[in-house]
Formats: C-alpha cells, sequence, structure tokens
C-alpha cells in the first residue's frame, strides 16, 4: 500500500512540474510550437481546458487558470496524503 501511495504522490509533483514548465513556456516566442512544447501540451492541455473554461482571462490577456489548476492538484495531493494516513 505504501508503494502504491508513493507512486501516486510523486506522479502528481512530476505533473505539476510539468504544467509549471508548460506555463514558462509560454514566455518564449515559439516554444510551445516546437516538438517539445507540443508534447506538453498533449500532457497539460486536457487538464488545464476544464478550468479554462471556467475562469475568463483576466484583461483578456492575463490567464491564471493554471495558477488554479495547480492550486487544485495541490489539494488533491493533500487529500491523498490524508487518506492514506487515515487507511495506514
Amino acid at each position: 500500500m505504501d508503494l502504491i501511495f508513493i507512486i501516486i504522490n510523486q506522479a502528481i509533483t512530476i505533473y505539476s512540474y510539468v504544467i509549471v514548465v508548460y506555463i514558462l513556456l509560454s514566455w518564449f516566442p515559439g516554444a510551445r510550437e516546437s516538438g517539445f512544447g507540443e508534447i506538453l501540451a498533449k500532457l497539460c492541455e486536457p487538464y488545464l481546458e476544464p478550468f479554462r473554461k471556467i475562469i475568463p482571462p483576466i484583461g483578456g490577456m492575463i490567464d491564471i487558470s493554471p495558477i488554479v489548476a495547480l492550486f487544485a492538484l495541490k489539494l488533491a495531493q493533500a487529500g491523498l496524503v490524508s487518506l492514506f494516513s487515515m487507511i495506514a
């Protein structure tokens, strides 16, 4: 049971870093259109899309939905930690 928890917890942490890298790619022109950017888009966009539908960009330019998505992911991770601590 501990191994499953460790794997899921690490996967969530790694996915958080992937999302942060994907967000940072928007600061560099053409970076999201590169091969690396397209791979990250295939990994991140399915998770970020529901948040973008709910939260509109501020001023038409600033997209805060990835921040909310990361916050939700961290809350889920904290809930997972609590759940496994109650089970163990």
